[in-house]
């Protein structure tokens, strides 16, 4: 099973090419239980209405879209925190988008149970916010680093400076995300660059990086750019899709 980090973007109708490989994998940790269709966790934290109402009841819908499925979603607000509940009898796990700080501290609860989790086979995609705080060291916000821009202003995620924290640790390389649209891919370049982080990769929306245990694979619209801490500086190129 995989570790599956999507750089944004949805639509109503399904995203086969991003989702369907994730899908999969549910479908089979479901049939290894005796289930018929998997039941997976969706996790989403609000704050001041995003992620949005369309997104919140959309997003599970076009994961059905793609494939027989069974999502439990489980919303709650910023500053509150996930139950253990959230985890208890799924196939698979999605955590959503919207704000990452919200997002990181709403699952800190839960971390050690998800990393067991997924050692033992559970998939898990994450979608934008999901995706960055998956991360061993996660970026979760910020567009200045010692008070000089690094990307906009309104990608900041409510934060001034760039903040890097523990992650979920189920990869081991920083995630940016949205990168071509809203131009984070200058965000983790400078994190790297600043020793902030040791490298990672910003994906675009549309797109999925697959991480598993033979290595990796790129699906989707978009590119995964990936950034490399070298002896002779950073080095930024891209995995393609």
């Amino acid at each position: 099973m995989s570790v599956h980090l999507v750089g944004g973007g949805w639509t109503p109708g399904g995203d086969p090419e991003v989702t369907s490989a994730f899908l999969a994998e549910a479908a089979a940790r479901a049939a290894g239980s005796g289930r018929m269709v998997p039941r997976i966790g969706v996790l989403i934290v609000v704050d001041d209405d995003t992620p949005s109402l369309e997104y919140r009841t959309g997003y599970p819908e076009s994961l059905r879209a793609v494939a027989a499925c069974d999502p439990v979603v489980s919303v709650i607000a910023s500053g509150e925190a996930f139950a253990p509940q959230v985890l208890t009898d799924i196939d698979a796990l999605v955590v959503g988008g919207g704000l990452t700080p919200a997002y990181h501290a709403a699952i800190d609860p839960l971390v050690e149970e998800i990393r067991l989790l997924v050692a033992d086979g559970l998939p898990y995609l994450g979608f934008s916010a999901g995706a960055m705080i998956a991360a061993d060291r996660a970026i979760v916000g910020g567009w200045r680093i010692n008070g000089i821009a690094v990307c906009p202003e309104e990608t900041g995620e409510d934060l001034d400076e760039v903040a890097v924290v523990e992650g979920l640790g189920l990869v081991d390389l920083a995630v940016d995300v949205h990168a071509a649209q809203w131009g984070t891919l200058s965000r983790l370049v400078a994190a790297t660059e600043a020793g902030l982080v040791d490298g990672g990769v910003a994906i675009d929306e549309k797109t999925v990086l697959v991480v598993g245990d033979d290595g990796f694979a790129v699906f989707g619209a978009g590119s995964v750019w990936q950034v490399l801490d070298e002896p002779a500086g950073v080095i930024v190129g891209t995995l393609g899709a």
